[in-house]
């Protein structure tokens, strides 16, 4: 399974849904993979506690790779780098993305990511990609390498709006490149149950049937601490409320389909 995090609204909580997602599916006893596709590498830093621009081996070495004819290349595992928690590996980020991309763009490297995908397929029961705030080629190319979407939602009315154009932008690559793409629902962020707007905005989402998964996720200073601790919040606090929130989402996408 290959699950893409998505939207194009920055500050939503992608990164921090997707490593703590990744964690719980790692310390479940599946081997997970985390795909860190944004050039700000947060879920670099979260998962490993340094940026990109300290490693080597990064997805800027093996994009660039992509754009020179090599004899001996690099095989995709050695883009791989392990975390401090078990059974949880990760292709780091790296500030160069942010160059690379119009050379990739206009090479047309699009089918990239999906190939060396299915070269690690046999190492992995499942890949999250965490992806940029915007529908790029790095987003795109995750896309169409995806099984499933999830969309992390935020609350207001902003990101609502938004929320219909990814939509269609989703369905459009699916139509295009990717059949087996399925948005697997949204991710409820930063919920606050005793605020009218919230609940009036989440509501009218699930009247219109849209995938609304539950339970939603909290909004909580501890999540603060476990970015500064480079912890996922599993592994910081598993008795925790948001952890216990974040366990049960998990559960409600392997019961729904299968990981």
């Amino acid at each position: 399974m290959r699950r893409v995090v998505f939207n194009q609204k920055g500050g939503v909580g992608k990164s921090t849904i997707t490593c703590n997602l990744a964690a719980i599916s790692a310390h479940s006893g599946l081997r997970t993979l985390v795909i860190d596709l944004d050039p700000q590498g947060n879920s670099t830093h979260y998962l490993l506690g340094r940026p990109g621009a300290e490693l080597e081996n990064t997805l800027a070495d093996f994009f660039d790779q992509t754009l020179h004819f090599k004899l001996s290349p690099k095989e995709t595992a050695e883009f791989v780098v392990e975390t401090p928690f078990a059974g949880l590996h990760v292709m780091p980020s790296h500030p160069d993305l942010e160059d690379l991309q119009g050379k990739l763009e206009s090479r047309y490297k699009i089918y990239k990511l999906r190939d060396a995908l299915d070269e690690l397929a046999e190492d992995y029961d499942l890949i999250y990609i965490d992806t940029p705030p915007a529908l790029n080629f790095y987003t795109r190319s995750a896309l169409i390498a995806a099984n499933g979407c999830l969309i992390p939602f935020d609350c207001d009315d902003f990101s609502r709006r938004a929320l219909y154009s990814l939509l269609e932008n989703v369905q459009e690559i699916r139509a295009d490149h990717n059949r087996e793409l399925e948005v697997e629902g949204i991710v409820v962020n930063q919920y606050q149950p005793r605020a009218s707007l919230p609940q009036k905005v989440v509501r009218e989402l699930i009247e219109e049937g849209l995938p609304v998964l539950e339970p939603y996720l909290s909004s909580s200073v501890k999540i603060k601490e476990s970015h500064e601790h480079s912890k996922p919040m599993i592994h910081l606090d598993a008795r925790h409320k948001l952890s216990q929130e974040y366990l049960a989402l998990h559960d409600t996408l392997a019961r729904k389909y299968g990981t």
